[in-house]
């Protein structure tokens, strides 16, 4: 069945390079979907098409069974977030401005800035632990601290559907956690969230779906416990592994072979 958020056979690529042909996923409802796989295989690039930015070539993304590209930006932006790989800001913007950006799907003329926008701001602010910054200009702050400014945007969208390419880039590893801690408890919450992710190993403890894929195409998706063995990890990403229980979470954990022997 049909899930609120997949694509119909596209075919995705730029200029006349193609990425991706006859590709066809639902993103379930009310799951944690991380995409993986090596670099230049198509995650970003079907990232891009189910937030509307990439057109497909041939076939369509669906939102809520309407073509994504036939719905007004505006309206996808109520009901989908995006954080993107490569955000970029106007210069001499604030962090709290920018944050801000996050409630404009939800203004109209008749609907201007409300004490329910200034929630959504102070609480997603919070969430990305970026409140005692609101002050300060984006260009001052570091990768790790710009980085929890984007999702913290992108969380006072309110909707229903996220995505993000990439999230914990520039993040430490105490960052990384905490992210997808909040990640994860949004998905509780009732929140679909997609993310590319390049860990296994917090793709495996996070998610409760996984996509896998090698040039352009899905080769596996399914839960953690389904897609993350030895033979998939060396088919998709060409490394011999040994999988082990987390033994904290009991998910996969991937445990890479020297690849020249001691």
């Amino acid at each position: 069945m049909p899930h609120r958020l997949h694509a119909d056979a596209v075919t995705l690529g730029y200029d006349q390079r193609t990425i991706s042909t006859d590709l066809s996923v639902n993103i379930l409802d009310g799951s944690f979907t991380v995409i993986v796989g090596p670099n230049a295989c198509g995650k970003s690039t079907l990232l891009r098409a189910l937030s509307r930015l990439l057109v497909p070539s041939t076939g369509q993304v669906l939102l809520d069974n309407t073509p994504i590209h036939a719905l007004p930006g505006k309206e996808v932006a109520r009901r989908l977030g995006l954080l993107a790989q490569s955000a970029t800001a106007p210069d001499g913007i604030t962090v709290a401005d920018l944050v801000a950006r996050g409630r404009y799907p939800h203004q109209s003329f008749l609907r201007q800035w409300s004490p329910a926008d200034e929630q959504a701001v102070s609480a997603a602010m919070a969430a990305a632990r970026v409140s005692e910054l609101g002050e300060r200009l984006l260009d001052e702050l570091s990768g790790g601290q710009r980085q929890r400014v984007w999702i913290a945007m992108v969380l006072a969208q309110q909707t229903p559907i996220m995505l993000l390419d990439e999230p914990t880039t520039f993040l430490d590893i105490a960052h990384q956690i905490e992210l997808l801690e909040l990640l994860a408890r949004l998905n509780r919450e009732g929140r679909t969230i997609v993310a590319v992710l390049h860990d296994l190993n917090q793709a495996s403890r996070y998610a409760s779906h996984i996509i896998a894929m090698k040039d352009g195409a899905i080769v596996a998706q399914g839960a953690p416990a389904e897609v993350f063995t030895e033979s998939l990890v060396e088919r998709v990403f060409g490394l011999a592994s040994l999988i082990i229980a987390d033994p904290v979470t009991g998910t996969p954990l991937v445990v890479p072979k020297p690849r020249v022997p001691a």
